[in-house]
């Protein structure tokens, strides 16, 4: 998507914003600001700008100024009248700070101290500007040409009074003066947005929240390249424009990862293919009262799940994860979504799904993953359709999983013998001596009919006997009882899924959100 928009750029130091104009290309973010550049004759010096305004009898200067020492900005030009004195010299624009009058320095006088000298200047006055770049937003200065046809200031009044220098002043001349017309050798300006900083999107991440926090910022993110640069926090005067432009990034961002998935693919066997990558938040868990969050990096490849601090740019990359897991003995469980302003839908409440975690947090579209020895990693992402493609990517990446290992076997022991149990795609349930390997049970996974586990070690398997029709319970324990749980529940999926596939997708939450809204 290619956008092009005007926003806010929040200071978090000084609490202020400034007016920007937003470019989205296909791989790049650019943040562009306003300034008075010099289009041609000899430039003395674009920053300051000295010009001689001539009094007229009707319409003064021609200006309204705002601003001053008492709040703690500089007095800037906020309105200029048409085909008068100030528009008249082609030289001044609406943002420029002014630096002197007649000579005198004025860069910490007060709004009054600056009207005052203006009115009681004469009929030449003298003033040097500079355009202020960083304009606070609360100067609501117009961002178009002079003239009111293009007052296109952000929002409603200014709470700063507009001092209007367009009357006659303590002007001592009657007659008609002069217009304040440029001088034909004089350098021309004209008021350009200009690119201050390019972030490329490529494996870029997007935050609405203030950093390590589940606190949501209000219509505003940030974009953090991989490199780590940053947008600073952009703020949007609607929730509608926050949204749009979080879709349009997010889109663009998702289609750079794909061209990498794919580019990474090329150097990798069929057996071993990344099905989905990218950022998102984890919960870090064991801190105190207060949720603090991380981002880290999620890849799907081949037989494992990866998570990185930094995304994996090179094939010596992949082995420098933080965490990897075999993907059959995983279990993604989807938490929250968002409904309405403040509403919640909690999965666990509507929707069947066990929740084991404490959700007292603020964040939508969470999930889970839960991995071996009971342990879990608690995510979060933006937006309703990454959820849905987490949810997605990891059944396909599962499934695949399955289909390819086709069978896995774990050490377990029951009264002390030491036994064998697989897990195959094909025939089912399979417990074996592991001396002997003669085969003690075997059933196929539809007649596992129910279970039951101590939430540590051991596990009851529920099966139904095809000719005397009873259920016979079988108890093992393992090492590691979680692993091979959702292991069990990986092959059971995979192979209904085999069996029904519209079944499966039928039992996708975020998408069966996002379809009914």
């Amino acid at each position: 998507q290619t956008k092009t928009g005007i926003a806010l750029l929040y200071d978090e130091v000084s609490e202020n914003a400034y007016d920007i104009r937003l470019k989205l290309t296909k791989e790049v973010l650019t943040v562009q600001k306003q300034d008075v550049v010099c289009v041609s004759g000899s430039d003395h010096s674009a920053n300051h700008r000295t010009v001689t305004l001539r009094r007229q009898p009707v319409g003064g200067l021609g200006l309204s100024i705002k601003g001053g020492a008492e709040h703690k900005v500089p007095v800037v030009i906020s309105k200029m009248f048409k085909d008068q004195a100030a528009d008249q010299t082609g030289m001044l624009f609406i943002g420029d700070a002014i630096i002197q009058v007649n000579g005198i320095n004025v860069e910490s006088a007060t709004h009054e101290e600056v009207v005052h000298l203006l009115r009681n200047a004469g009929d030449e006055v003298t003033i040097t500007v500079q355009y202020l770049r960083e304009a606070p937003s609360f100067l609501k200065l117009p961002l178009g040409s002079p003239g009111p046809s293009s007052d296109h200031s952000s929002g409603a009044s200014s709470p700063l009074f507009d001092s209007g220098l367009h009357l006659n002043g303590n002007s001592t001349n009657t007659a008609p003066s002069s217009p304040s017309s440029p001088i034909a050798n004089e350098p021309k300006y004209e008021k350009r947005w200009l690119d201050t900083l390019s972030v490329p999107l490529s494996m870029a991440r997007i935050s609405r929240y203030k950093a390590g926090t589940d606190k949501l910022r209000s219509n505003a993110f940030e974009v953090l390249a991989l490199d780590g640069v940053s947008t600073g926090i952009l703020q949007f005067y609607t929730a509608q424009d926050s949204a749009d432009w979080l879709r349009a990034i997010s889109t663009n961002v998702s289609d750079l990862t794909l061209q990498n998935m794919k580019m990474a693919n090329k150097c990798c066997s069929p057996s071993d293919q990344v099905i989905h990558m990218g950022w998102v938040h984890e919960r870090l868990e064991g801190t105190d009262s207060s949720q603090l969050y991380k981002f880290k990096f999620l890849a799907l490849k081949g037989s494992s799940f990866y998570i990185f601090s930094t995304p994996p740019v090179s094939t010596l990359d992949w082995v420098r994860a933080e965490k990897i897991y075999n993907l059959c003995e995983v279990l993604f469980k989807i938490h929250k979504l968002w409904l309405a302003d403040d509403c919640w839908l909690q999965a666990n409440l509507y929707l069947g799904i066990h929740q084991d975690f404490d959700l007292e947090d603020h964040r939508p579209y969470c999930f889970s993953v839960m991995v071996g020895h009971g342990k879990s990693h608690y995510f979060n992402v933006e937006l309703c359709s990454e959820l849905a493609v987490w949810e997605k990517s990891f059944q396909r990446a599962i499934f695949l999983e399955v289909q390819r290992t086709g069978s896995k076997t774990y050490m377990c022991s029951w009264q002390g013998d030491t036994l064998c149990f697989t897990v195959d795609f094909a025939l089912g349930f399979t417990c074996f001596d592991s001396k002997t390997k003669n085969v003690l049970w075997r059933f196929k996974f539809s007649q596992l009919k129910g279970s039951s586990d101590d939430g540590k070690t051991r596990v009851k398997l529920l099966f139904q006997n095809l000719d005397t029709k009873q259920i016979e319970t079988k108890e093992l324990e393992f090492q590691d009882l979680t692993a091979v749980l959702h292991c069990i529940h990986s092959f059971i999926a995979a192979k209904v899924a085999s069996v029904d596939p519209v079944f499966i997708d039928s039992q996708s939450i975020a998408r069966k959100y996002m379809y009914s809204n």
